[in-house]
């Protein structure tokens, strides 16, 4: 622990950011205008580390997490500005803070459209009915956190690690409604599950896909972490069982019941999902685009439900007796609650708006000039395994799309399961933090003080035993692509 935690305080020191040196206008060398050694560098990352300690300090000083890292941002790029402006390339400067704004616009509109979806499933009952189900069938609480784990797993490969997190965090909510020691628990079993499913798969995670696509590994290449990326979610799974509670949730004789259109919104999410992957792996698009398509699919449904509704409600009229005209109206569900934009309305806003603060802020600490730097300081002075375990560390701080877009940038001579591993750790090494993922981070937002940053670094030694068993059996058994260019 000594060692890990020296670690993460050395790597601090080097954030990994996007590499936005591309942004730059043809002819123009932005390499020699690092700042490492400015004072605009020293106070970007002095700011960039005080708003993170204020978003660790959220439960405590109650300040939301979005609010200091969006002051950061915005003070960062506003130094940028300054300083290239006074050079007399204040272009090459908006050119950088536009790449890396549409990065975050195509990150907030994805999470967006996931997070109406939500919103739709939870108003048309389908998680309370799922909560019912669960209760009626018995199982304890032990069998439900190991029933959402797995699913997160095995799910997060399809869909991406955030919504498979988003979803089995409203189940875990229903089920252990009142029992915070569960929720904590079994969210964070949720989050380690949806990342480590998501690292073995071409579209389970975005770095992943980055990978891909950048063509440096093939599409069978990530399967050969299936087995890493299982135990990477067992080990810490095992040991935090031992502290669950033992008892079953609170039972009930109410049978929650989906309102009309429920299975629908289901499959139209499944859809999008589908529509996401098909967009971005046959028709070289973002996956947002097909995201927004799937936004599409749900206000047009949510059209059919609102002028079909006057059709289906005079059914209720012909009812036995006032108790099934009841129950049919609460099948029916109210239309009103349902108008799409009112999901949208109701997405959290605070944690879309803390990924803008994330991104911009870490992207104008790379933009600065820190790239360069780590990439030397790592991958030549350390070798290629140790940085990329590093890597795993650093993106428990960082979110890892910035940091896996900076290796793929500095593009370290390696073998395939060197890419491997840095592809596992940069997947897995967001599981060591809550804030070191956007499924933790989500779940923060969504669990309403259940699950938070100091519930869940209590049990990073576990996280921790995971992390390095995963690279143990990766390096193991795939030992021949440590030998393969």
């Amino acid at each position: 622990m000594k060692i890990f935690i020296q670690a993460i305080i050395t790597l601090a020191v080097f954030f990994v950011s996007s590499a936005t040196f591309a942004s730059a206008s043809p002819g123009v060398s932005v390499e020699s205008l690092s700042f490492t050694n400015h004072w605009v560098g020293y106070v970007s990352l002095g700011i960039f580390m005080i708003a993170y300690a204020l978003v660790i300090a959220e439960e405590y000083i109650h300040l939301r997490k979005s609010k200091p890292v969006i002051i950061a941002a915005g003070v960062i790029w506003g130094m940028i500005g300054y300083i290239y402006t006074s050079q007399g390339l204040g272009h090459v400067a908006g050119e950088a803070a536009r790449h890396n704004l549409l990065e975050y616009a195509e990150l907030m509109l994805f999470l967006l459209v996931a997070m109406t979806y939500i919103n739709a499933m939870e108003e048309r009952n389908v998680f309370a009915a799922l909560r019912s189900w669960l209760v009626q069938r018995g199982f304890s609480l032990k069998q439900i956190f190991w029933l959402t784990g797995l699913l997160a797993f095995f799910i997060s490969p399809v869909a991406d690690n955030l919504t498979t997190a988003l979803l089995m965090s409203a189940v875990i909510m229903a089920v252990g409604e009142g029992n915070k020691r569960f929720i904590g628990l079994a969210s964070i079993n949720i989050v380690v599950a949806a990342n480590a499913g998501g690292a073995f798969s071409p579209f389970g995670d975005i770095t992943t896909l980055m990978v891909w696509q950048k063509g440096v590994l093939d599409f069978g290449t990530f399967f050969a972490l299936f087995i890493p990326s299982f135990v990477n979610f067992l080990v810490p799974a095992i040991i935090m069982q031992f502290a669950l509670p033992k008892e079953k949730p609170v039972a009930t004789q109410k049978t929650e019941q989906t309102k009309r259109g429920a299975k629908r919104i289901i499959a139209l999410f499944l859809l999008t999902i589908i529509t996401a992957v098909g967009f971005h792996n046959y028709l070289g698009l973002p996956p947002v685009l097909g995201m927004l398509t799937g936004l599409g699919y749900l206000q047009v449904f949510g059209f059919y439900l609102r002028i079909t509704f006057r059709f289906v409600k005079p059914r209720a009229r012909g009812a036995k007796d006032e108790k099934e005209e009841l129950r049919h109206d609460k099948v029916m569900g109210s239309v009103v609650p349902f108008d799409v934009f009112n999901r949208v309305a109701r997405a959290e806003w605070d944690t879309l708006l803390f990924f803008y603060g994330v991104v911009m802020s870490v992207g104008g600490l790379g933009f600065l000039g820190y790239l360069a730097l780590v990439s030397d300081f790592m991958y030549s002075g350390w070798g290629a395994t140790q940085a990329n375990i590093a890597i795993g560390l650093i993106s428990s701080i960082v979110d890892n799309i910035p940091v896996m877009f900076a290796v793929l940038t500095m593009q370290p001579e390696m073998s395939q399961g060197q890419w491997l591993l840095v592809t596992l750790t940069a997947g897995v090494g967001g599981s060591l933090l809550s804030i070191g993922s956007a499924a933790g981070v989500a779940i923060m937002g969504q669990s309403k003080g259940n699950y938070t940053f100091f519930g869940h670094l209590k049990w990073m030694p576990a996280i921790a035993a995971g992390y390095i068993a995963s690279i143990a059996t990766h390096m193991w058994l795939n030992a021949e692509l440590f030998l393969q260019p």
